[in-house]
């Protein structure tokens, strides 16, 4: 999930309101001045100036005609306003895909040349399939040299078959697209457009061709969050002649001050409806506006992370280890097979900063994502016998493992012993009242006193 787009506005607000707390009862000018800090945090991540006048102006309205001043808890309902604001600034509710009364569903993405339409086609599709649809992918970019090729490779990595007409004109191939559609069950068409280096009459011209010839659901803009304000400019101009539906917002895990998230709904009045947080296909995130506030407030998001857990965890395999720690019988196996589970939930930082109150508190922790590799490499250098029975692991065959992993034996032994204390530790859980004791000395894997080197 998204860490860096928001971290130094989380910084600048979370200072804002740490003052505000510590004054007890607020007056009007406290107020004021709060937001005079928020407006210019708001200006430093790049939000559009007239949205951060406007936002702050409408909390500072809130807060006075509220009189939270002379309230002793002022500041948190300073802050409870704020939060109200952030998510009606972003949109208020989740926006989702419009669905079709008739098969297919067709959706068009359209943006500038390099704002990740492509891969961004094959991350919607891939969402798709684990919603239960049977998506298509179409190749409506004649123009870029190789992006036929590059939609193929990234609908066989997403599982979804691409279809293509050659330098057919795009109208003509969007239109055959939806029959094939139709004939062989696809429920939902993807049309991948052509972009440019920037707007141009010839290629708006195109996209309305192609929204003539087949019915388009939803018309969903790529931006490229790194291109900062630029982004808003190249909403409101895409919506201003296409009359979009909603935006994908990309590269919201790099190095971006993520005001335009907090600006395109605003400028545009059309809602983020997804997000990109990374470069694999499974990392296209639902955007929550309330989630998204909580987040950059530092208050967490408990509900995306139970989302993740519930997607990603294997239910059948969790049972499996469950019984095997009741019944006191975990081994090497079981521990490999939970790091797994944790890799593909993405980054321990991204987990930990969707805890309340973790966010800031994890940029200065020493989290090596890295151990989590190592671990595993440790393990997998075990023969089958010894991850089943670690006791029999000697002091020879601690060699063989540390040389076959690639560390040293210290960090073999660290791992024994700390499988060692987690043994004792489910057996005490399983003892008469050991399980009050179930989190003490719990670590997530990874993190500063965690399983690692």
């Amino acid at each position: 999930m998204i860490i860096t787009a928001f971290e130094n506005l989380s910084d600048k607000l979370a200072g804002v309101f740490k003052r505000l707390r510590s004054k007890g009862k607020l007056s009007e000018a406290d107020v004021k001045a709060a937001m005079r800090e928020v407006r210019l945090a708001l200006l430093e991540a790049d939000v559009n100036y007239k949205v951060a006048k406007d936002f702050t102006a409408g909390v500072a309205e809130k807060c006075i005609g509220a009189n939270v001043m002379e309230s002793l808890t002022a500041a948190q309902t300073v802050i409870k306003i704020v939060r109200e604001e952030l998510t009606a600034l972003m949109g208020g509710e989740q926006a989702r895909l419009k669905i079709s009364a008739k098969i297919p569903t067709v959706i068009m993405m359209c943006g500038l040349q390099g704002s990740g339409k492509t891969t961004h086609s094959a991350k919607l599709a891939k969402y798709l399939k684990g919603q239960g649809h049977r998506p298509l992918l179409v190749a409506c970019d004649i123009y870029r040299p190789a992006a036929i090729e590059q939609l193929k490779v990234v609908g066989k990595a997403a599982d979804t078959p691409v279809f293509e007409l050659g330098t057919e004109k795009p109208e003509i191939t969007a239109k055959k697209a939806v029959s094939h559609a139709r004939d062989y069950g696809y429920d939902f068409v993807i049309l991948d457009t052509a972009g440019r280096l920037h707007i141009d009459s010839e290629l708006m011209e195109e996209l309305k061709r192609i929204t003539k010839a087949v019915e388009v659901n939803d018309i969903l803009l790529v931006i490229d969050s790194m291109i900062g304000q630029d982004a808003v400019n190249v909403a409101k101009a895409f919506n201003d002649i296409l009359e979009i539906d909603g935006v994908i917002l990309t590269k919201l895990d790099g190095d971006t001050r993520g005001g335009a998230a907090l600006s395109v709904r605003a400028v545009t009045g059309k809602p983020i409806m997804f997000a990109g947080t990374g470069e694999k296909l499974d990392e296209l995130d639902e955007f929550h506006p309330d989630r998204m506030a909580s987040r950059i407030l530092g208050m967490g998001d408990v509900l995306s992370l139970i989302e993740r857990v519930e997607s990603e965890i294997d239910q059948k395999k969790a049972e499996e280890t469950a019984k095997r720690l009741e019944a006191n019988k975990f081994d090497m196996n079981d521990l490999l097979s939970q790091f797994q589970q944790i890799k593909k939930m993405g980054s321990v930082k991204s987990l930990l900063s969707m805890i309340p109150g973790m966010s800031r508190q994890i940029r200065d922790a020493d989290i090596d994502e890295r151990q989590i590799l190592r671990v595993e490499a440790v393990i997998k250098s075990m023969t089958a016998k010894e991850r089943e029975k670690p006791d029999i692991i000697n002091a020879s065959r601690r060699r063989r493992i540390a040389a076959g992993a690639g560390v040293s034996v210290e960090d073999v032994n660290k791992l024994l012993r700390q499988y060692e204390q987690m043994r004792k530790m489910f057996r005490q859980m399983n003892s008469k009242g050991g399980k009050r004791n179930l989190m003490r000395g719990m670590r997530m894997p990874g993190g500063p006193k965690g399983f690692g080197f």
